[in-house]
């Protein structure tokens, strides 16, 4: 009897300790969804370069392709993405889709937010007034066009130079003769509660950025407690020019929000 007693408690504690071994393993796990989020001016494609490394990596990537209308069109199709998830999720915006990160990061699936070259809004901050503050090489010239029922675009003779000056040229040229066209009126729709101040965040800066200046990127990470690295000589296409850095950055987060 007393042996059997013995062999019972020894397997109880062998089983606990397994338990409790395997506990940290599970809390380390890498969160394994990932939605990309463009900016203004551009679609979602420009993310493939960034999406090919992370798919290989093992990561399941969704590519959010919002419409560009209005601030609230663009977070319900960012949201809709989400939705669509399974799981814990990293939410990754480029320029203007900091905004809309900012915004969708709330959501209970969100557990890190990535912003590369991106606005990341406090509350009832605008694009506008911010850039304002810290004013981008591009917005000092006669660059960003509007027609006539509020849309702005990039004079696509400008468009390789201010936003895509570290890809090739014929590849620069062809983004601003396919660039989306952006309502005015999301770079003055003021933010609500930001995700950042719950949820951990991580931040590239594009230090050659004539579309966001890097100053006013260095502050968004800064007040934000972002882990933070520089891209030396990027341009806003950080994305598409130095994917690896930003592929690395991303699969940091994925590694590191949930602990």
């Amino acid at each position: 009897m007393n042996k059997r007693i013995l062999h019972r408690n020894l397997l109880a504690a062998a089983l606990l300790l397994g338990v409790v071994a395997s506990a940290p393993a599970l809390a380390a796990e890498p969160v394994h969804n990932i939605v990309l989020v463009h900016g203004a001016w551009v679609n979602g494609s420009g993310w493939k370069p960034v999406y090919d490394i992370l798919v290989k990596d093992g990561y399941h990537v969704s590519v959010a392709e919002h419409p560009l209308t209005s601030f609230n069109d663009d977070v319900t199709a960012v949201k809709r993405i989400v939705d669509m998830q399974d799981g814990p999720t990293i939410l990754v915006g480029h320029s203007y889709g900091g905004a809309l990160v900012t915004d969708v990061g709330n959501d209970s699936k969100v557990v890190g937010l990535v912003y590369i070259a991106a606005h990341a809004l406090d509350q009832g901050e605008t694009e506008v007034a911010n850039g304002k503050r810290f004013p981008s090489a591009t917005s000092q010239t006669t660059d960003i066009k509007k027609t006539a029922d509020g849309f702005l675009y990039l004079d696509p003779a400008h468009y390789p130079a201010d936003f895509a000056a570290d890809l090739p040229l014929p590849q620069a040229q062809f983004e601003a003769n396919s660039q989306e066209l952006t309502a005015a009126s999301v770079f003055a729709a003021p933010a609500g509660h930001p995700a950042w101040k719950d949820k951990p965040s991580w931040y590239a800066v594009a230090t050659s950025d004539r579309i966001i200046n890097p100053d006013l990127e260095r502050m968004y990470a800064k007040r934000a407690g972002s882990h933070t690295i520089e891209i030396k000589g990027a341009s806003h296409s950080v994305y598409e020019s130095h994917p690896k850095e930003v592929a690395a950055l991303i699969e940091q987060a994925a590694k590191h929000a949930g602990s």
